[in-house]
């Protein structure tokens, strides 16, 4: 006798149908053996969906629920006919049913020092999106671009007065994209999906930076946190990031007699090996040499409560502009080039692999000029 399969809905909370199958007559349970009449699928569909992207997921996820009733019709009928590929379907299918976002953190905790904290942090809005929960059979397309708008609208999560900066909108939104990449290559997708998703686009990017005059106002402040105050004005004179401060140690600093002083190391985020002379003012900022395996800025640490020092000192200073770590290196680049250093110096400088990186900065100094030409009005 042919066993029958019927595709099924069961209503369950939050305005859903849970799908299950239906055999007629029973057949075994693979685990427990005893007859059944329902397969649960774990797929759902929303009620009365509105929005289009509740609409997308209804219509997917019917397909792939009548996809997987024919095989296992097929299987239970004609198990003869069941080939290699409906059995490699089968195990797509499997895959499909494993949390995304679960998937997602398993990627950030391979990841290590300041790319770690980055994926973590994309981790925490991903979560905070989906509530934790995304099956891999209700990845599409909406969805990419639901949580790609939800990036450049949700508010930080260091400060719930700012939004979401769009350079960490742009990192985190390329941190789905990478997982999608490798979730198909893995084999939790049936197709690439990430070659269909756009990225947000980095020229959309604002760089705030200080003036010569608030650089100097900064100086002569006072900061609650002096090793804070002294690395700002460091990466100001130096255009170093943040992790590669952090990370400098006084064997990477040698003198060489007749050119000054230079830091040899290897950056955090590029990983090149960079030889970079610095000033003698930015030389009195790293205190006394220790030995060559010690920290020169030696518990120096980045934290919401250490960015409250940070905004603290900005303040005092009578600075008004939005100001993070990262901008003190956007200081160094804009002031290289309004005193005159050519842009491929500059780029070097900042150890940017591509010049296009660096002639952003080269547009903020054009605008600024714009500017000041524009605050001259005479009477005619």
């Amino acid at each position: 006798m042919a066993i029958k399969v019927k595709l099924r809905e069961k209503k369950i909370s939050g305005n859903r149908h849970s799908l299950y199958l239906d055999f007629y007559p029973a057949i075994p349970h693979p685990e427990t053996g005893k007859p059944t009449r329902r397969d649960f699928l774990g797929l759902y569909l929303f009620d009365k969906s509105k929005n289009p992207f509740d609409k997308q997921h209804n219509k997917e996820t019917l397909q792939l629920a009548e996809q997987i009733r024919q095989k296992r019709e097929n299987h239970l009928n004609k198990p003869e006919i069941y080939t290699g590929y409906e059995k490699e379907q089968l195990k797509i299918k499997e895959k499909s049913e494993q949390n995304f976002v679960e998937y997602f953190k398993s990627l950030a905790d391979k990841r290590k020092a300041s790319n770690h904290d980055n994926w973590v942090s994309a981790y925490n809005y991903l979560n905070t999106f989906t509530n934790g929960n995304l099956k891999f059979a209700n990845l599409n397309e909406n969805f990419c671009n639901a949580f790609k708008e939800y990036l450049l609208t949700t508010k930080s999560n260091k400060s719930i007065k700012k939004s979401l900066a769009i350079n960490s909108a742009v990192s985190y939104f390329n941190k789905l994209k990478a997982t999608l990449k490798q979730a198909n290559i893995d084999g939790y997708l049936s197709s690439d999906l990430n070659s269909k998703i756009k990225q947000i686009k980095t020229d959309e990017t604002k760089r705030n930076f200080l003036t010569i005059e608030e650089l100097n106002s900064l100086v002569k402040t006072e900061c609650n946190n002096p090793l804070l105050k002294r690395a700002a004005i460091f990466s100001a004179l130096t255009g170093l990031r943040f992790s590669d401060i952090k990370n400098l140690i006084w064997g990477e600093l040698e003198y060489i007699e007749g050119n000054g002083y230079f830091i040899q190391f290897k950056q955090q985020k590029t990983k090149g090996v960079e030889m970079m002379p610095i000033s003698e003012q930015a030389y009195s900022l790293l205190g006394e040499r220790k030995e060559p395996t010690d920290k020169i800025f030696e518990g120096l640490t980045y934290s919401a409560y250490e960015n409250k020092h940070l905004a603290k000192w900005i303040g005092l200073a009578g600075i008004t502009k939005d100001i993070t770590f990262h901008c003190f290196r956007h200081t160094f680049a804009t002031l290289q080039l309004s005193k005159g250093t050519d842009i491929y110096t500059v780029s070097k400088m900042l150890g940017h692999r591509e010049l296009k990186t660096t002639q952003i900065y080269a547009k903020i100094i054009d605008q600024t000029k714009r500017e000041a030409a524009d605050k001259i009005h005479i009477d005619l």
